[in-house]
């Protein structure tokens, strides 16, 4: 992922190959696929099948944001005050979470639209916490947690938290549902290795990856992401086709590197200088 807040890894460790969702001609086409062979065919169709073909209609979109990314541009070197900086991403992107979600709850619920409520209530709850374990983490590595979150806004956090309000407060917001998927999809990517490598650059005795390990491979996105594709193989075609191109704004985003330059250690460090713990 390009976003220097995010984590650095191989964002196509998922991408089941090119095909992509990203203009209206193309979700016509894969609107008219599923009904040829989702609508008539419905019934004889299992639960497995269903979801499988769910989770590629997904995948493809995220993938197809790569693709079309496809940015030279990486970011920095990870260092320590780096790690530092990702963690506020993260603190902003958690804080955000569970408030929003239970937005998006409610106007589902309003809408009678029984699952989709019952979804974004149930990870409202999941998350909740999370962006204490990023304050943790930050006061771990030696600083005033809630002073620096307040001073450091990454802008590609800010961007995706804007993304995510505006997929919340849409007339419909089954926006936030490829949203969520496509931030919890991209975390599994994280494995055990990532997270000794991040331990590895840190001081002795420092336990500042509590909330990476939560959004890993090792963490509950795992069980999350399966929750939530099982929960859109049930809507219809176009909601799932909805939630698609959804994954592919929320993807395009987490790719993109910053149109200026990436915030540099130095600069990282002439705020956190006065935050220090005492």
């Amino acid at each position: 992922m390009h976003n220097d807040f995010l984590i650095n890894t191989n964002s196509a460790c998922f991408v089941p190959d090119k095909t992509a969702i990203k203009t209206t001609n193309s979700t016509s086409r894969h609107r008219s696929s599923f009904a040829k062979s989702g609508d008539r065919s419905a019934l004889n169709i299992n639960d497995a099948e269903r979801i499988a073909q769910t989770q590629k209609l997904l995948d493809r979109a995220i993938a197809d944001a790569w693709y079309t990314v496809k940015s030279d541009r990486r970011p920095p070197k990870l260092t320590r005050t780096r790690w530092v900086w990702r963690l506020t991403g993260l603190y902003h992107l958690c804080h955000s979470t569970t408030r929003l979600m239970e937005e998006a709850a409610q106007s589902f619920a309003s809408a009678n639209r029984k699952s989709l409520a019952q979804w974004a209530t149930e990870k409202a709850r999941e998350e909740a916490g999370h962006d204490q374990l990023a304050l943790l983490d930050i006061q771990s590595m030696g600083y005033k947690a809630e002073a620096v979150v307040e001073a450091l806004v990454p802008p590609a956090a800010k961007a995706l938290m804007d993304h995510f309000t505006r997929s919340v407060r849409d007339s419909d917001p089954i926006g936030c549902v490829g949203y969520s998927y496509t931030g919890e999809r991209l975390a599994i990517c994280r494995g055990v290795e990532y997270i000794q490598m991040v331990e590895a650059l840190l001081p002795p005795d420092t336990n500042a990856t509590r909330c990476l390990r939560v959004h890993s491979a090792v963490g509950s996105d795992v069980k999350h992401v399966e929750e939530t594709i099982e929960m859109i193989a049930e809507l219809s075609d176009d909601e799932r086709v909805r939630v698609a191109r959804a994954c592919y704004k929320a993807a395009l985003l987490r790719f993109s590197p910053p149109k200026e330059h990436y915030i540099s250690d130095e600069e990282i460090q002439n705020v956190l200088k006065p935050l220090v713990l005492a």
